[in-house]
């Protein structure tokens, strides 16, 4: 019994082995095969797109000896410049508290030997943020001019965007991969080989370019006039990366 055992084990040894060193044959043989020549490069594509919307940073910031005092006027003032650009025509969702903060204030007197005495406590600062997205760019001077005539006093900084960007980021795809594909035949032209078929092709994110961030300014002193600004354009710019295979 034992031995018919022994000579089963021995028999499963021997099937296996034609498998395994098939497998190895095959692994070897990938291994001197000759690897496809391929060639790799990038593309670049822009477009150009004038804004239709700007996001807009205003804050309201009052001082007071006391915390509720500082609150008070905040919130009276503030809600002057909700209700205003309501009136407007700014809807509700273009509307969004972007930052708010209570900050004691302190006075730092020194002795008359120059040392410093303990920070006196002199009162409260309320600071109430918002930013308005204005989808009518005709509007945005007027409204930088009332808000800063109903009380807000800081802020001011304007990024133009687009609310559909595609169009213009479809037109920098389809030119980022003419490109690539441009220089992928310079290059095997000046090697003296031939392009052959598209093996990858990978893309990056496609971003507007940095746009000059513009900053009105908010005193209480500022004309009556609208506020000029100027959109100017946003840029798009995509990268895409393509493999193509070399013909031998």
């Amino acid at each position: 019994m034992a031995l018919r055992t022994i000579r089963n084990v021995a028999f499963g040894v021997l099937i296996g082995m034609p498998a395994a060193l098939a497998g190895a044959s095959a692994s070897a043989a990938d291994e001197t095969k000759p690897r496809e020549a391929v060639i790799m490069v990038s593309g670049e594509g822009e477009s150009a797109l004038a804004p239709d919307m700007a996001a807009l940073n205003l804050a309201v910031v009052k001082q007071a000896k006391t915390a509720r005092e500082a609150l008070d006027e905040n919130n009276k003032a503030m809600a002057g410049v909700l209700a205003a650009l309501k009136k407007g025509g700014i809807a509700d969702k273009d509307l969004q508290t972007s930052g708010f903060s209570v900050q004691p204030q302190y006075n730092y007197p020194q002795n008359n030997d120059g040392q410093p005495k303990p920070p006196e406590l002199i009162g409260y600062q309320v600071s109430n943020g918002l930013t308005v997205r204005v989808r009518d760019l005709g509007e945005l001077g007027g409204i930088i001019d009332q808000a800063v005539t109903l009380g807000v006093n800081q802020g001011g900084d304007i990024q133009f965007t687009n609310d559909k960007p595609e169009a213009a980021i479809e037109a920098a795809r389809k030119d980022a991969v003419a490109a690539a594909i441009k220089k992928a035949k310079t290059l095997t032209e000046a090697a003296g080989v031939k392009l052959g078929r598209v093996i990858e092709i990978s893309e990056n994110s496609a971003r507007p370019l940095p746009q000059p961030v513009y900053r009105a300014a908010m005193m209480k002193e500022a004309s009556d006039a609208a506020v000029p600004v100027q959109g100017g354009e946003n840029t798009y710019n995509v990268t895409v990366n393509v493999t193509f295979a070399l013909e031998q």
